[in-house]
């Protein structure tokens, strides 16, 4: 590993960091180095505060020292004012050596205007650096501005035979408490949570992030209103359309005009945990990003089988979790 890939490294934990409190910006770390030492740190820690260069430079005990310094940055520096004045104004006000950047901003306001600025005021630009870890970093942020719909995330428990709940919807545990804290945690990370009628119906879920700590996502439901003022599920979001395979694509469209928490943009991303007809719908339209599945030991013999796993996927990690296994699978397309 080279000097760059080494610091960029450093730069991406540090974004890493802001996962679950910056949406819908994206999260970006920054790493300052003078005569191979690290000499100021920062990422951007919450949706509307300062950006990680700012941090990285405000770090910095001695601001003399910079005219020497490269900076590591995960993300093309903004070029453009919004909560707060663009960073690479800020880069060249102190007149860096060097910017090293991991991934292109595509997002139209920056979308290379941050690194000829840079340029143009005679500092060094290295991009491409750890770049397809950085594109896994930000894949909901990328995924939003090159695909224009959120991030999709398809998660769901089965037995070892196959079942996704008893007969007749009969809520069973599944997976063991290490499994739903880790579904919370992911809960906490997104956005948005979606499930349809009979989910709300039958199983009344929460839908919070009460095994973990961080903010609850927006609850979306897709079915009918009669369904939800039924349910004791209060403050669901109706999709407004009943679903079936045509309406997956407008329903995940729709999602772009609702404000997530931070009350800024379109929901980034979205986590389904929905039930077997949902789930499936999403796959059969091929509208999906990512698909989680715990695997427990237990045996059902007969219920509601669990969703079919598309051929279009690559198995990204496989772990043992105190007996249920969980896969994460990946689109290939």
């Amino acid at each position: 590993m080279d000097f760059n890939e080494k610091y960029m490294l450093r730069a991406l934990q540090l974004a890493e960091i802001g996962r679950g409190t910056v949406s819908p910006n994206p999260m970006v770390g920054c790493v300052i180095v003078q005569n191979d030492v690290i000499i100021g740190e920062g990422w951007h820690k919450k949706h509307g505060d300062w950006h990680a260069e700012v941090n990285a430079v405000n770090s910095v005990k001695d601001k003399t020292l910079l005219s020497e310094a490269t900076a590591y940055v995960t993300l093309e520096p903004c070029t453009h004012f919004g909560k707060t004045p663009p960073c690479a104004d800020l880069l060249v006000k102190y007149q860096l050596k060097k910017v090293v950047i991991c991934n292109h901003d595509p997002f139209p306001l920056v979308a290379g205007k941050g690194i000829q600025k840079l340029l143009d005021a005679g500092i060094e630009v290295v991009t491409g650096v750890l770049e397809e870890k950085g594109r896994q970093l930000n894949a909901r942020f990328f995924t939003v501005v090159e695909k224009n719909r959120p991030y999709i995330i398809l998660k769901w428990a089965e037995t070892a035979d196959g079942f996704i709940a008893g007969e007749n919807f009969e809520q069973i545990k599944i997976s063991n408490a290490l499994s739903h804290k880790l579904s919370h945690k992911w809960r906490s990370e997104e956005d948005a949570i979606m499930v349809g009628t009979n989910t709300a119906l039958h199983d009344k879920p929460r839908l919070n992030v009460r095994e973990w700590t961080g903010r609850n996502p927006v609850r979306v439901m897709i079915g009918s209103r009669k369904a939800v003022t039924s349910s004791t599920n209060e403050g669901v979001l109706i999709g407004g359309l009943t679903l079936n395979l045509p309406n997956v694509h407008s329903i995940i469209i729709e999602l772009l005009s609702i404000a997530p928490p931070s009350g800024a943009g379109g929901l980034q991303s979205i986590i389904i945990e929905g039930g077997t007809k949902l789930l499936q719908s999403f796959i059969e339209t091929e509208l999906f990003d990512e698909i989680r599945v715990f695997r427990s030991q237990k045996q059902l013999k007969k219920g509601i089988l669990a969703p079919v796993l598309p051929k279009n996927i690559k198995m990204m990690s496989l772990q043992n979790l105190l007996g249920d296994e969980l896969t994460i699978y990946q689109s290939d397309k």
